[in-house]
């Protein structure tokens, strides 16, 4: 089960890093500031300093919820829409430890509302699109822990169970609001001349996805 967490995990690593975890109930209040959005299946959120993933989780549960609603009837589409759901959440965190937890917690409640086990296709997609989604780094520098430029996934699904993958930059994206305003030096220019992906897959399967997962996925997070 879902594991709860506490607010503080020790006093050195408030003092350190100013870590604080939200309580469920402010998520939620937080959440419903902006509802529709929450339970919109294809709707993305970036948290920058998720932690554990007391937001990640909510959003994701809201989704899934959606997801029933609309494709409940239909294993096929139930399934591949609740993939799409998970592709669209995004988070960066700083502590290691943290970004584990956030990774498992996030892949526990997909996996139990589709029922799935370690060695299934569809589980081992979700571990690596959470490994592509959910980054180890630092939100201030838009980097890594290794120092390379964050780059994010955007996932699209493509219908009869095809996802689309193109890779973005992460400093490139915050800059759109700069070039889309109206005195901005690029405001003539089109987003699609400005962003860009670094890299463009060709579509992909559930099974595509869980070979491109790493062969020792943990027990823990297989059990």
């Amino acid at each position: 089960m879902h594991r709860p967490m506490n607010y503080v995990k020790s006093k050195q690593r408030v003092a350190d890093h100013g870590e604080v975890f939200t309580p469920a109930w402010m998520v939620e209040a937080m959440l419903d500031l902006v509802k529709a959005e929450t339970e919109r299946i294809d709707s993305r959120f970036l948290e920058p300093a998720c932690g554990s993933g007391n937001f990640l989780v909510q959003i994701v549960q809201r989704k899934l919820a959606a997801v029933e609603l609309k494709y409940g009837k239909s294993d096929f589409e139930r399934q591949h829409y609740a993939l799409l759901g998970l592709m669209c959440i995004y988070g960066i965190e700083l502590l290691a430890d943290n970004i584990a937890e956030c990774r498992a917690n996030v892949l526990e409640i997909f996996a139990e509302y589709l029922n799935l086990e370690g060695l299934d296709d569809l589980y081992r997609a979700a571990f690596y699109v959470l490994s592509q989604n959910l980054l180890h780094g630092d939100a201030l520098t838009m980097r890594t822990y290794t120092g390379q430029a964050i780059t994010f996934a955007e996932w699209g699904y493509l219908g009869k169970g095809k996802f689309q993958r193109r890779d973005f930059r992460l400093d490139t994206l915050t800059l759109s609001s700069t070039f889309s305003s109206e005195g901005s030096l690029f405001a003539h220019m089109g987003k699609h001349e400005i962003f860009t992906p670094t890299k463009t897959y060709p579509p992909m399967t559930v099974s595509d996805l869980a070979s491109a997962a790493p062969g020792d996925v943990p027990k823990e997070e297989a059990a």
